[in-house]
């Protein structure tokens, strides 16, 4: 029996928590995006029509996952473009696993992790539109 079981009544609130965040994170970045698509895709190495379909891409998983609203699939597109961006870092910048600045690979699979989470428990309880 583990120790804290009475915690496990909270797991749909935790969820929701790991949602809200990550929903924040993918919506600002997309915003951050879509704000100054150019300059942004400069410092990304990306064309600026990719960099605006990433960011309204970004904005609109986080959203779906924040809000849960066709959460499953937000949250499985949100995991591509982190494997886009690991991808990135190793074969274009050729940046570690730990990086140089806390700009390593780790960040972004950690919210690899934390979107198959929220796809595999569909978002948990508090969600606007179960399907």
């Amino acid at each position: 029996m583990a120790m804290f079981a009475e915690l496990a009544r909270y797991t749909d609130f935790g969820i929701l928590l790991l949602r809200l965040m990550v929903g924040l994170v993918f919506a600002s970045s997309g915003y951050s995006h879509l704000k100054n698509p150019q300059a942004r895709a400069n410092s990304i190495g990306m064309s600026k029509a990719f960099t605006i379909f990433l960011g309204a891409a970004e904005v609109a998983g986080g959203l779906g996952v924040a809000f849960g609203v066709l959460l499953q699939i937000a949250a499985l597109g949100l995991i591509l473009i982190m494997l886009g961006a690991i991808g990135k870092k190793i074969f274009a910048w050729h940046t570690g696993f730990w990086g140089e600045k806390a700009s390593g690979w780790h960040y972004d699979l950690i919210f690899i992790l934390m979107n198959l989470e929220i796809a595999f428990t569909n978002g948990g309880r508090y969600v606007l539109m179960h399907y």
